[in-house]
Order: structure tokens, then C-alpha cells, then sequence
């Protein structure tokens, strides 16, 4: 296994990757961090009691009826000030009801961008 300054990039922005070895930059950084925002629950990060979101609050709500609120706690949460994830701007957030899971497609493009791209976060019901 290389030694970590070996896989540390030059890029001022990366991450460990989630579920494989190596480093994420770049647009994959991106989408890792608006994975990880969405699903940390708020206040349960020591020390950033503002860092996640609130989704877990409405998952068991009603199909009909929860929508507007994922939308709303997803943007917020992508959008904090000091929390969220500042290189990206949030295009659409669509939520898809499937088989004991709700996923959410969030289209973002990078700050000062124009292509668009599309993060999966899925949710077990």
C-alpha cells in the first residue's frame, strides 16, 4: 500500500474516497461531498452542530406531501453559508419513490460552470 503522501493530489480541494481506495478531486469530490452533507444528520458532528441536513425528519412522510421538503432541506443543506458545499450551485432536486428507498437526484453545475451534473443519494425507507 503506498504511503499517504503518495495519494495526498495536489489539488487544494480532495478527500479519502468513500467505499474504494485512493482520493477523490476534482467533480468527484463534489459529488462525494454533497453525499456526505445529505446524508449526516444536523447535530451529529461534534463541534459543527450545523453540518448535514434534516432529511431523515420526513422520510416516512407520505409520497404525496414530501417532495417540497426534501427539496428544501436539500438545498439548504447544500447551501449553507459555512456548512454546505460552496463550489456547487444547485439546479433541481428531484425525488424519486422506489421499492423501500427514496432517492434523490440533485442537478448542480460547478460554481461558474455550465455543464450539468447529477448526484444519486438513496435513502432506505
Amino acid at each position: 500500500m503506498p504511503a499517504m503522501a503518495e495519494l495526498i493530489p495536489d489539488s487544494l480541494y480532495w478527500q479519502p474516497a468513500l467505499a474504494a481506495d485512493g482520493v477523490v478531486t476534482g467533480l468527484a469530490d463534489i459529488h462525494q461531498s454533497i453525499r456526505v452533507i445529505l446524508k449526516t444528520r444536523k447535530g451529529t458532528v461534534p463541534h459543527r452542530p450545523e453540518f448535514g441536513s434534516n432529511l431523515h425528519l420526513y422520510l416516512d412522510w407520505p409520497q404525496n406531501r414530501v417532495k417540497p421538503y426534501l427539496v428544501r432541506e436539500s438545498r439548504a443543506a447544500i447551501h449553507h453559508p459555512t456548512e454546505g458545499e460552496p463550489r456547487a450551485e444547485v439546479v433541481e432536486v428531484d425525488v424519486v419513490h422506489e421499492l423501500g428507498r427514496v432517492l434523490l437526484l440533485v442537478r448542480w453545475r460547478p460554481k461558474g460552470g455550465v455543464a450539468l451534473e447529477t448526484t444519486e443519494v438513496a435513502f432506505p425507507r
